[in-house]
């Protein structure tokens, strides 16, 4: 049965909530995290030892920017499955660089590096700011400390069209030379006066304050209330402030930075979360996880990223303690969820959608396909997931990308290659992909939540059925 307008838009809503708070991969996993812990999981830490027991939840995080949260079932022990969703916390941006001071035609600018396959068109001319994560002397420790300054503070201003009259036909901007944000003008700095920051007292060091322009230091400083020397290093994205919103005339659309991917992390959250409520739990053969991951964006080859060990090593841990062969028992009972999303038809280019497979908004998750293994779909995790679709009243769309055309890739062929997992890849409908601002269906939210709540109180009962 569909769910009703107000159940669509108050998931959506909630979505919302969470993406306006979520600027960066940080902050993405900061808000999991109390999600998390607002609904009874505990938190771990690799480096210490794990005493893990049936019904109870976890989570642990690596670098702060990928988590892994999981449901012990009352029924597991080593040598069982694990039910996994799998999906991604980082976004195409604007990266601040590690030394960022550049002044340039009386302006004063930020350096910064390209992230991922962006849309770099849609960054200029748009209201941005900085986001990130800032390690702070504090003492004799060292603290990880969040930073979202929620004002424009920064600009990548367009030529105007009178000196470049072929904008229009030819507009592709260097990614050096044109890709650079204002922050502000240099006389109107130096009327700004003494910013506080010390100059270096020590040959041939560079405090990491004196890299960067000094206003943007000291907004840093004066938000984290901190004193410069403090500021031992950051990771900064840039993000555009005007907050996600619900649009069209019927209330129909997300329009919203970072769809891709932090709608399936939020889904997963929420799901692992839900599932966890009812009775299905002590019942559970297996053991739930979601694993979000840091770097999916530039190919997960980094310590949290897909390509990591770090899920062989949580599952190599949970299953210890049955017999010297548990985590290989395991592989083939389990199955994971890669899920990313999906390219929906577009009304402009629907050429470019291979004729039989037209993902649609508010049409269902979209099951993705390819020959080449570029996604790591089968038949066997197809039928699997149609099962449970049907359980969760959710519908399912097919793609595959037009043979004249390049695929592109997800963690799922990473992960079941490296685990022997049986993996299938989906993703919700959307447009505008990798844009600044993107856009999909209100529908998506609610319709991924049940699914993956439905993946995980379902999966055990499904297998079993399978005669492979």
């Amino acid at each position: 049965m569909a769910a009703s307008k107000e159940t669509v838009l108050g998931a959506a809503k909630q979505f919302i909530s969470y993406i306006n708070k979520s600027p960066s991969p940080f902050h993405a996993v900061d808000e999991v995290s109390k999600m998390l812990l607002s609904s009874g999981f505990q938190e771990l830490h690799e480096t210490q030892a794990w005493d893990i027991k049936p019904q109870q939840k976890y989570f642990l995080t690596r670098n702060k920017s990928t988590i892994i949260a999981f449901a012990v079932g009352g029924q597991f022990k080593p040598g069982n499955g694990f039910s996994v969703v799998g999906a991604h916390t980082d976004s195409p941006c604007l990266k601040v660089k590690p030394d960022s001071k550049k002044n340039k035609s009386g302006y004063q600018m930020v350096g910064v590096e390209c992230y991922g396959g962006g849309i770099w068109h849609t960054w200029f001319d748009r209201d941005l700011t900085v986001a990130g994560r800032v390690l702070v002397r504090n003492k004799d420790k060292v603290d990880h400390r969040l930073i979202h300054i929620e004002r424009p503070i920064l600009r990548v201003p367009n030529i105007c069209i009178h000196l470049m009259r072929d904008h229009n036909e030819k507009f592709g901007p260097n990614k050096e030379s044109h890709v650079c944000p204002v922050l502000a003008t240099a006389v109107q700095a130096e009327l700004q006066g003494d910013t506080g920051i010390p100059q270096s007292d020590v040959p041939d060091f560079t405090p990491q304050c004196l890299k960067h322009q000094p206003l943007l230091v000291k907004l840093i400083c004066d938000e984290l209330r901190i004193q410069p020397e403090q500021m031992l290093d950051f990771e900064l994205c840039l993000a555009d402030t005007q907050p996600a919103a619900i649009g069209g005339i019927l209330e129909e659309f997300i329009f919203a930075p970072r769809l891709d991917n932090l709608l399936n992390a939020y889904c997963a959250t929420e799901a692992l979360i839900e599932s966890c409520k009812g009775n299905s739990l002590s019942q559970d053969p297996n053991i739930r996880l979601i694993c979000l991951f840091d770097n999916e964006e530039v190919g997960s080859q980094s310590a949290q990223g897909a390509a990591s060990t770090l899920q062989e090593l949580v599952l190599r841990r949970l299953s210890a303690g049955g017999s010297s062969t548990a985590f290989e028992e395991s592989m083939p009972k389990s199955y994971m969820l890669s899920v990313d999303q999906a390219h929906a038809v577009h009304p402009n280019y629907s050429d470019k959608h291979e004729s039989n497979h037209q993902p649609g908004l508010h049409k269902g998750y979209v099951v993705k396909f390819n020959a080449n293994q570029r996604y790591a779909t089968t038949a066997i995790t197809t039928a699997i997931l149609r099962e449970v679709a049907k359980t969760a009243g959710v519908p399912l769309q097919d793609f595959v990308v037009k043979n004249d055309s390049p695929c592109g890739s997800t963690i799922g062929p990473i992960m079941s290659a490296k685990l022997g997992m049986p993996t299938i890849d989906i993703g919700a409908p959307q447009l505008s992909m990798h844009s600044i601002r993107e856009m999909c269906c209100t529908s998506s939210i609610n319709q991924g939540i049940k699914l993956f709540q439905g993946f995980f109180e379902n999966y055990p009962r499904v297998f079993s059925s399978m005669n492979m």
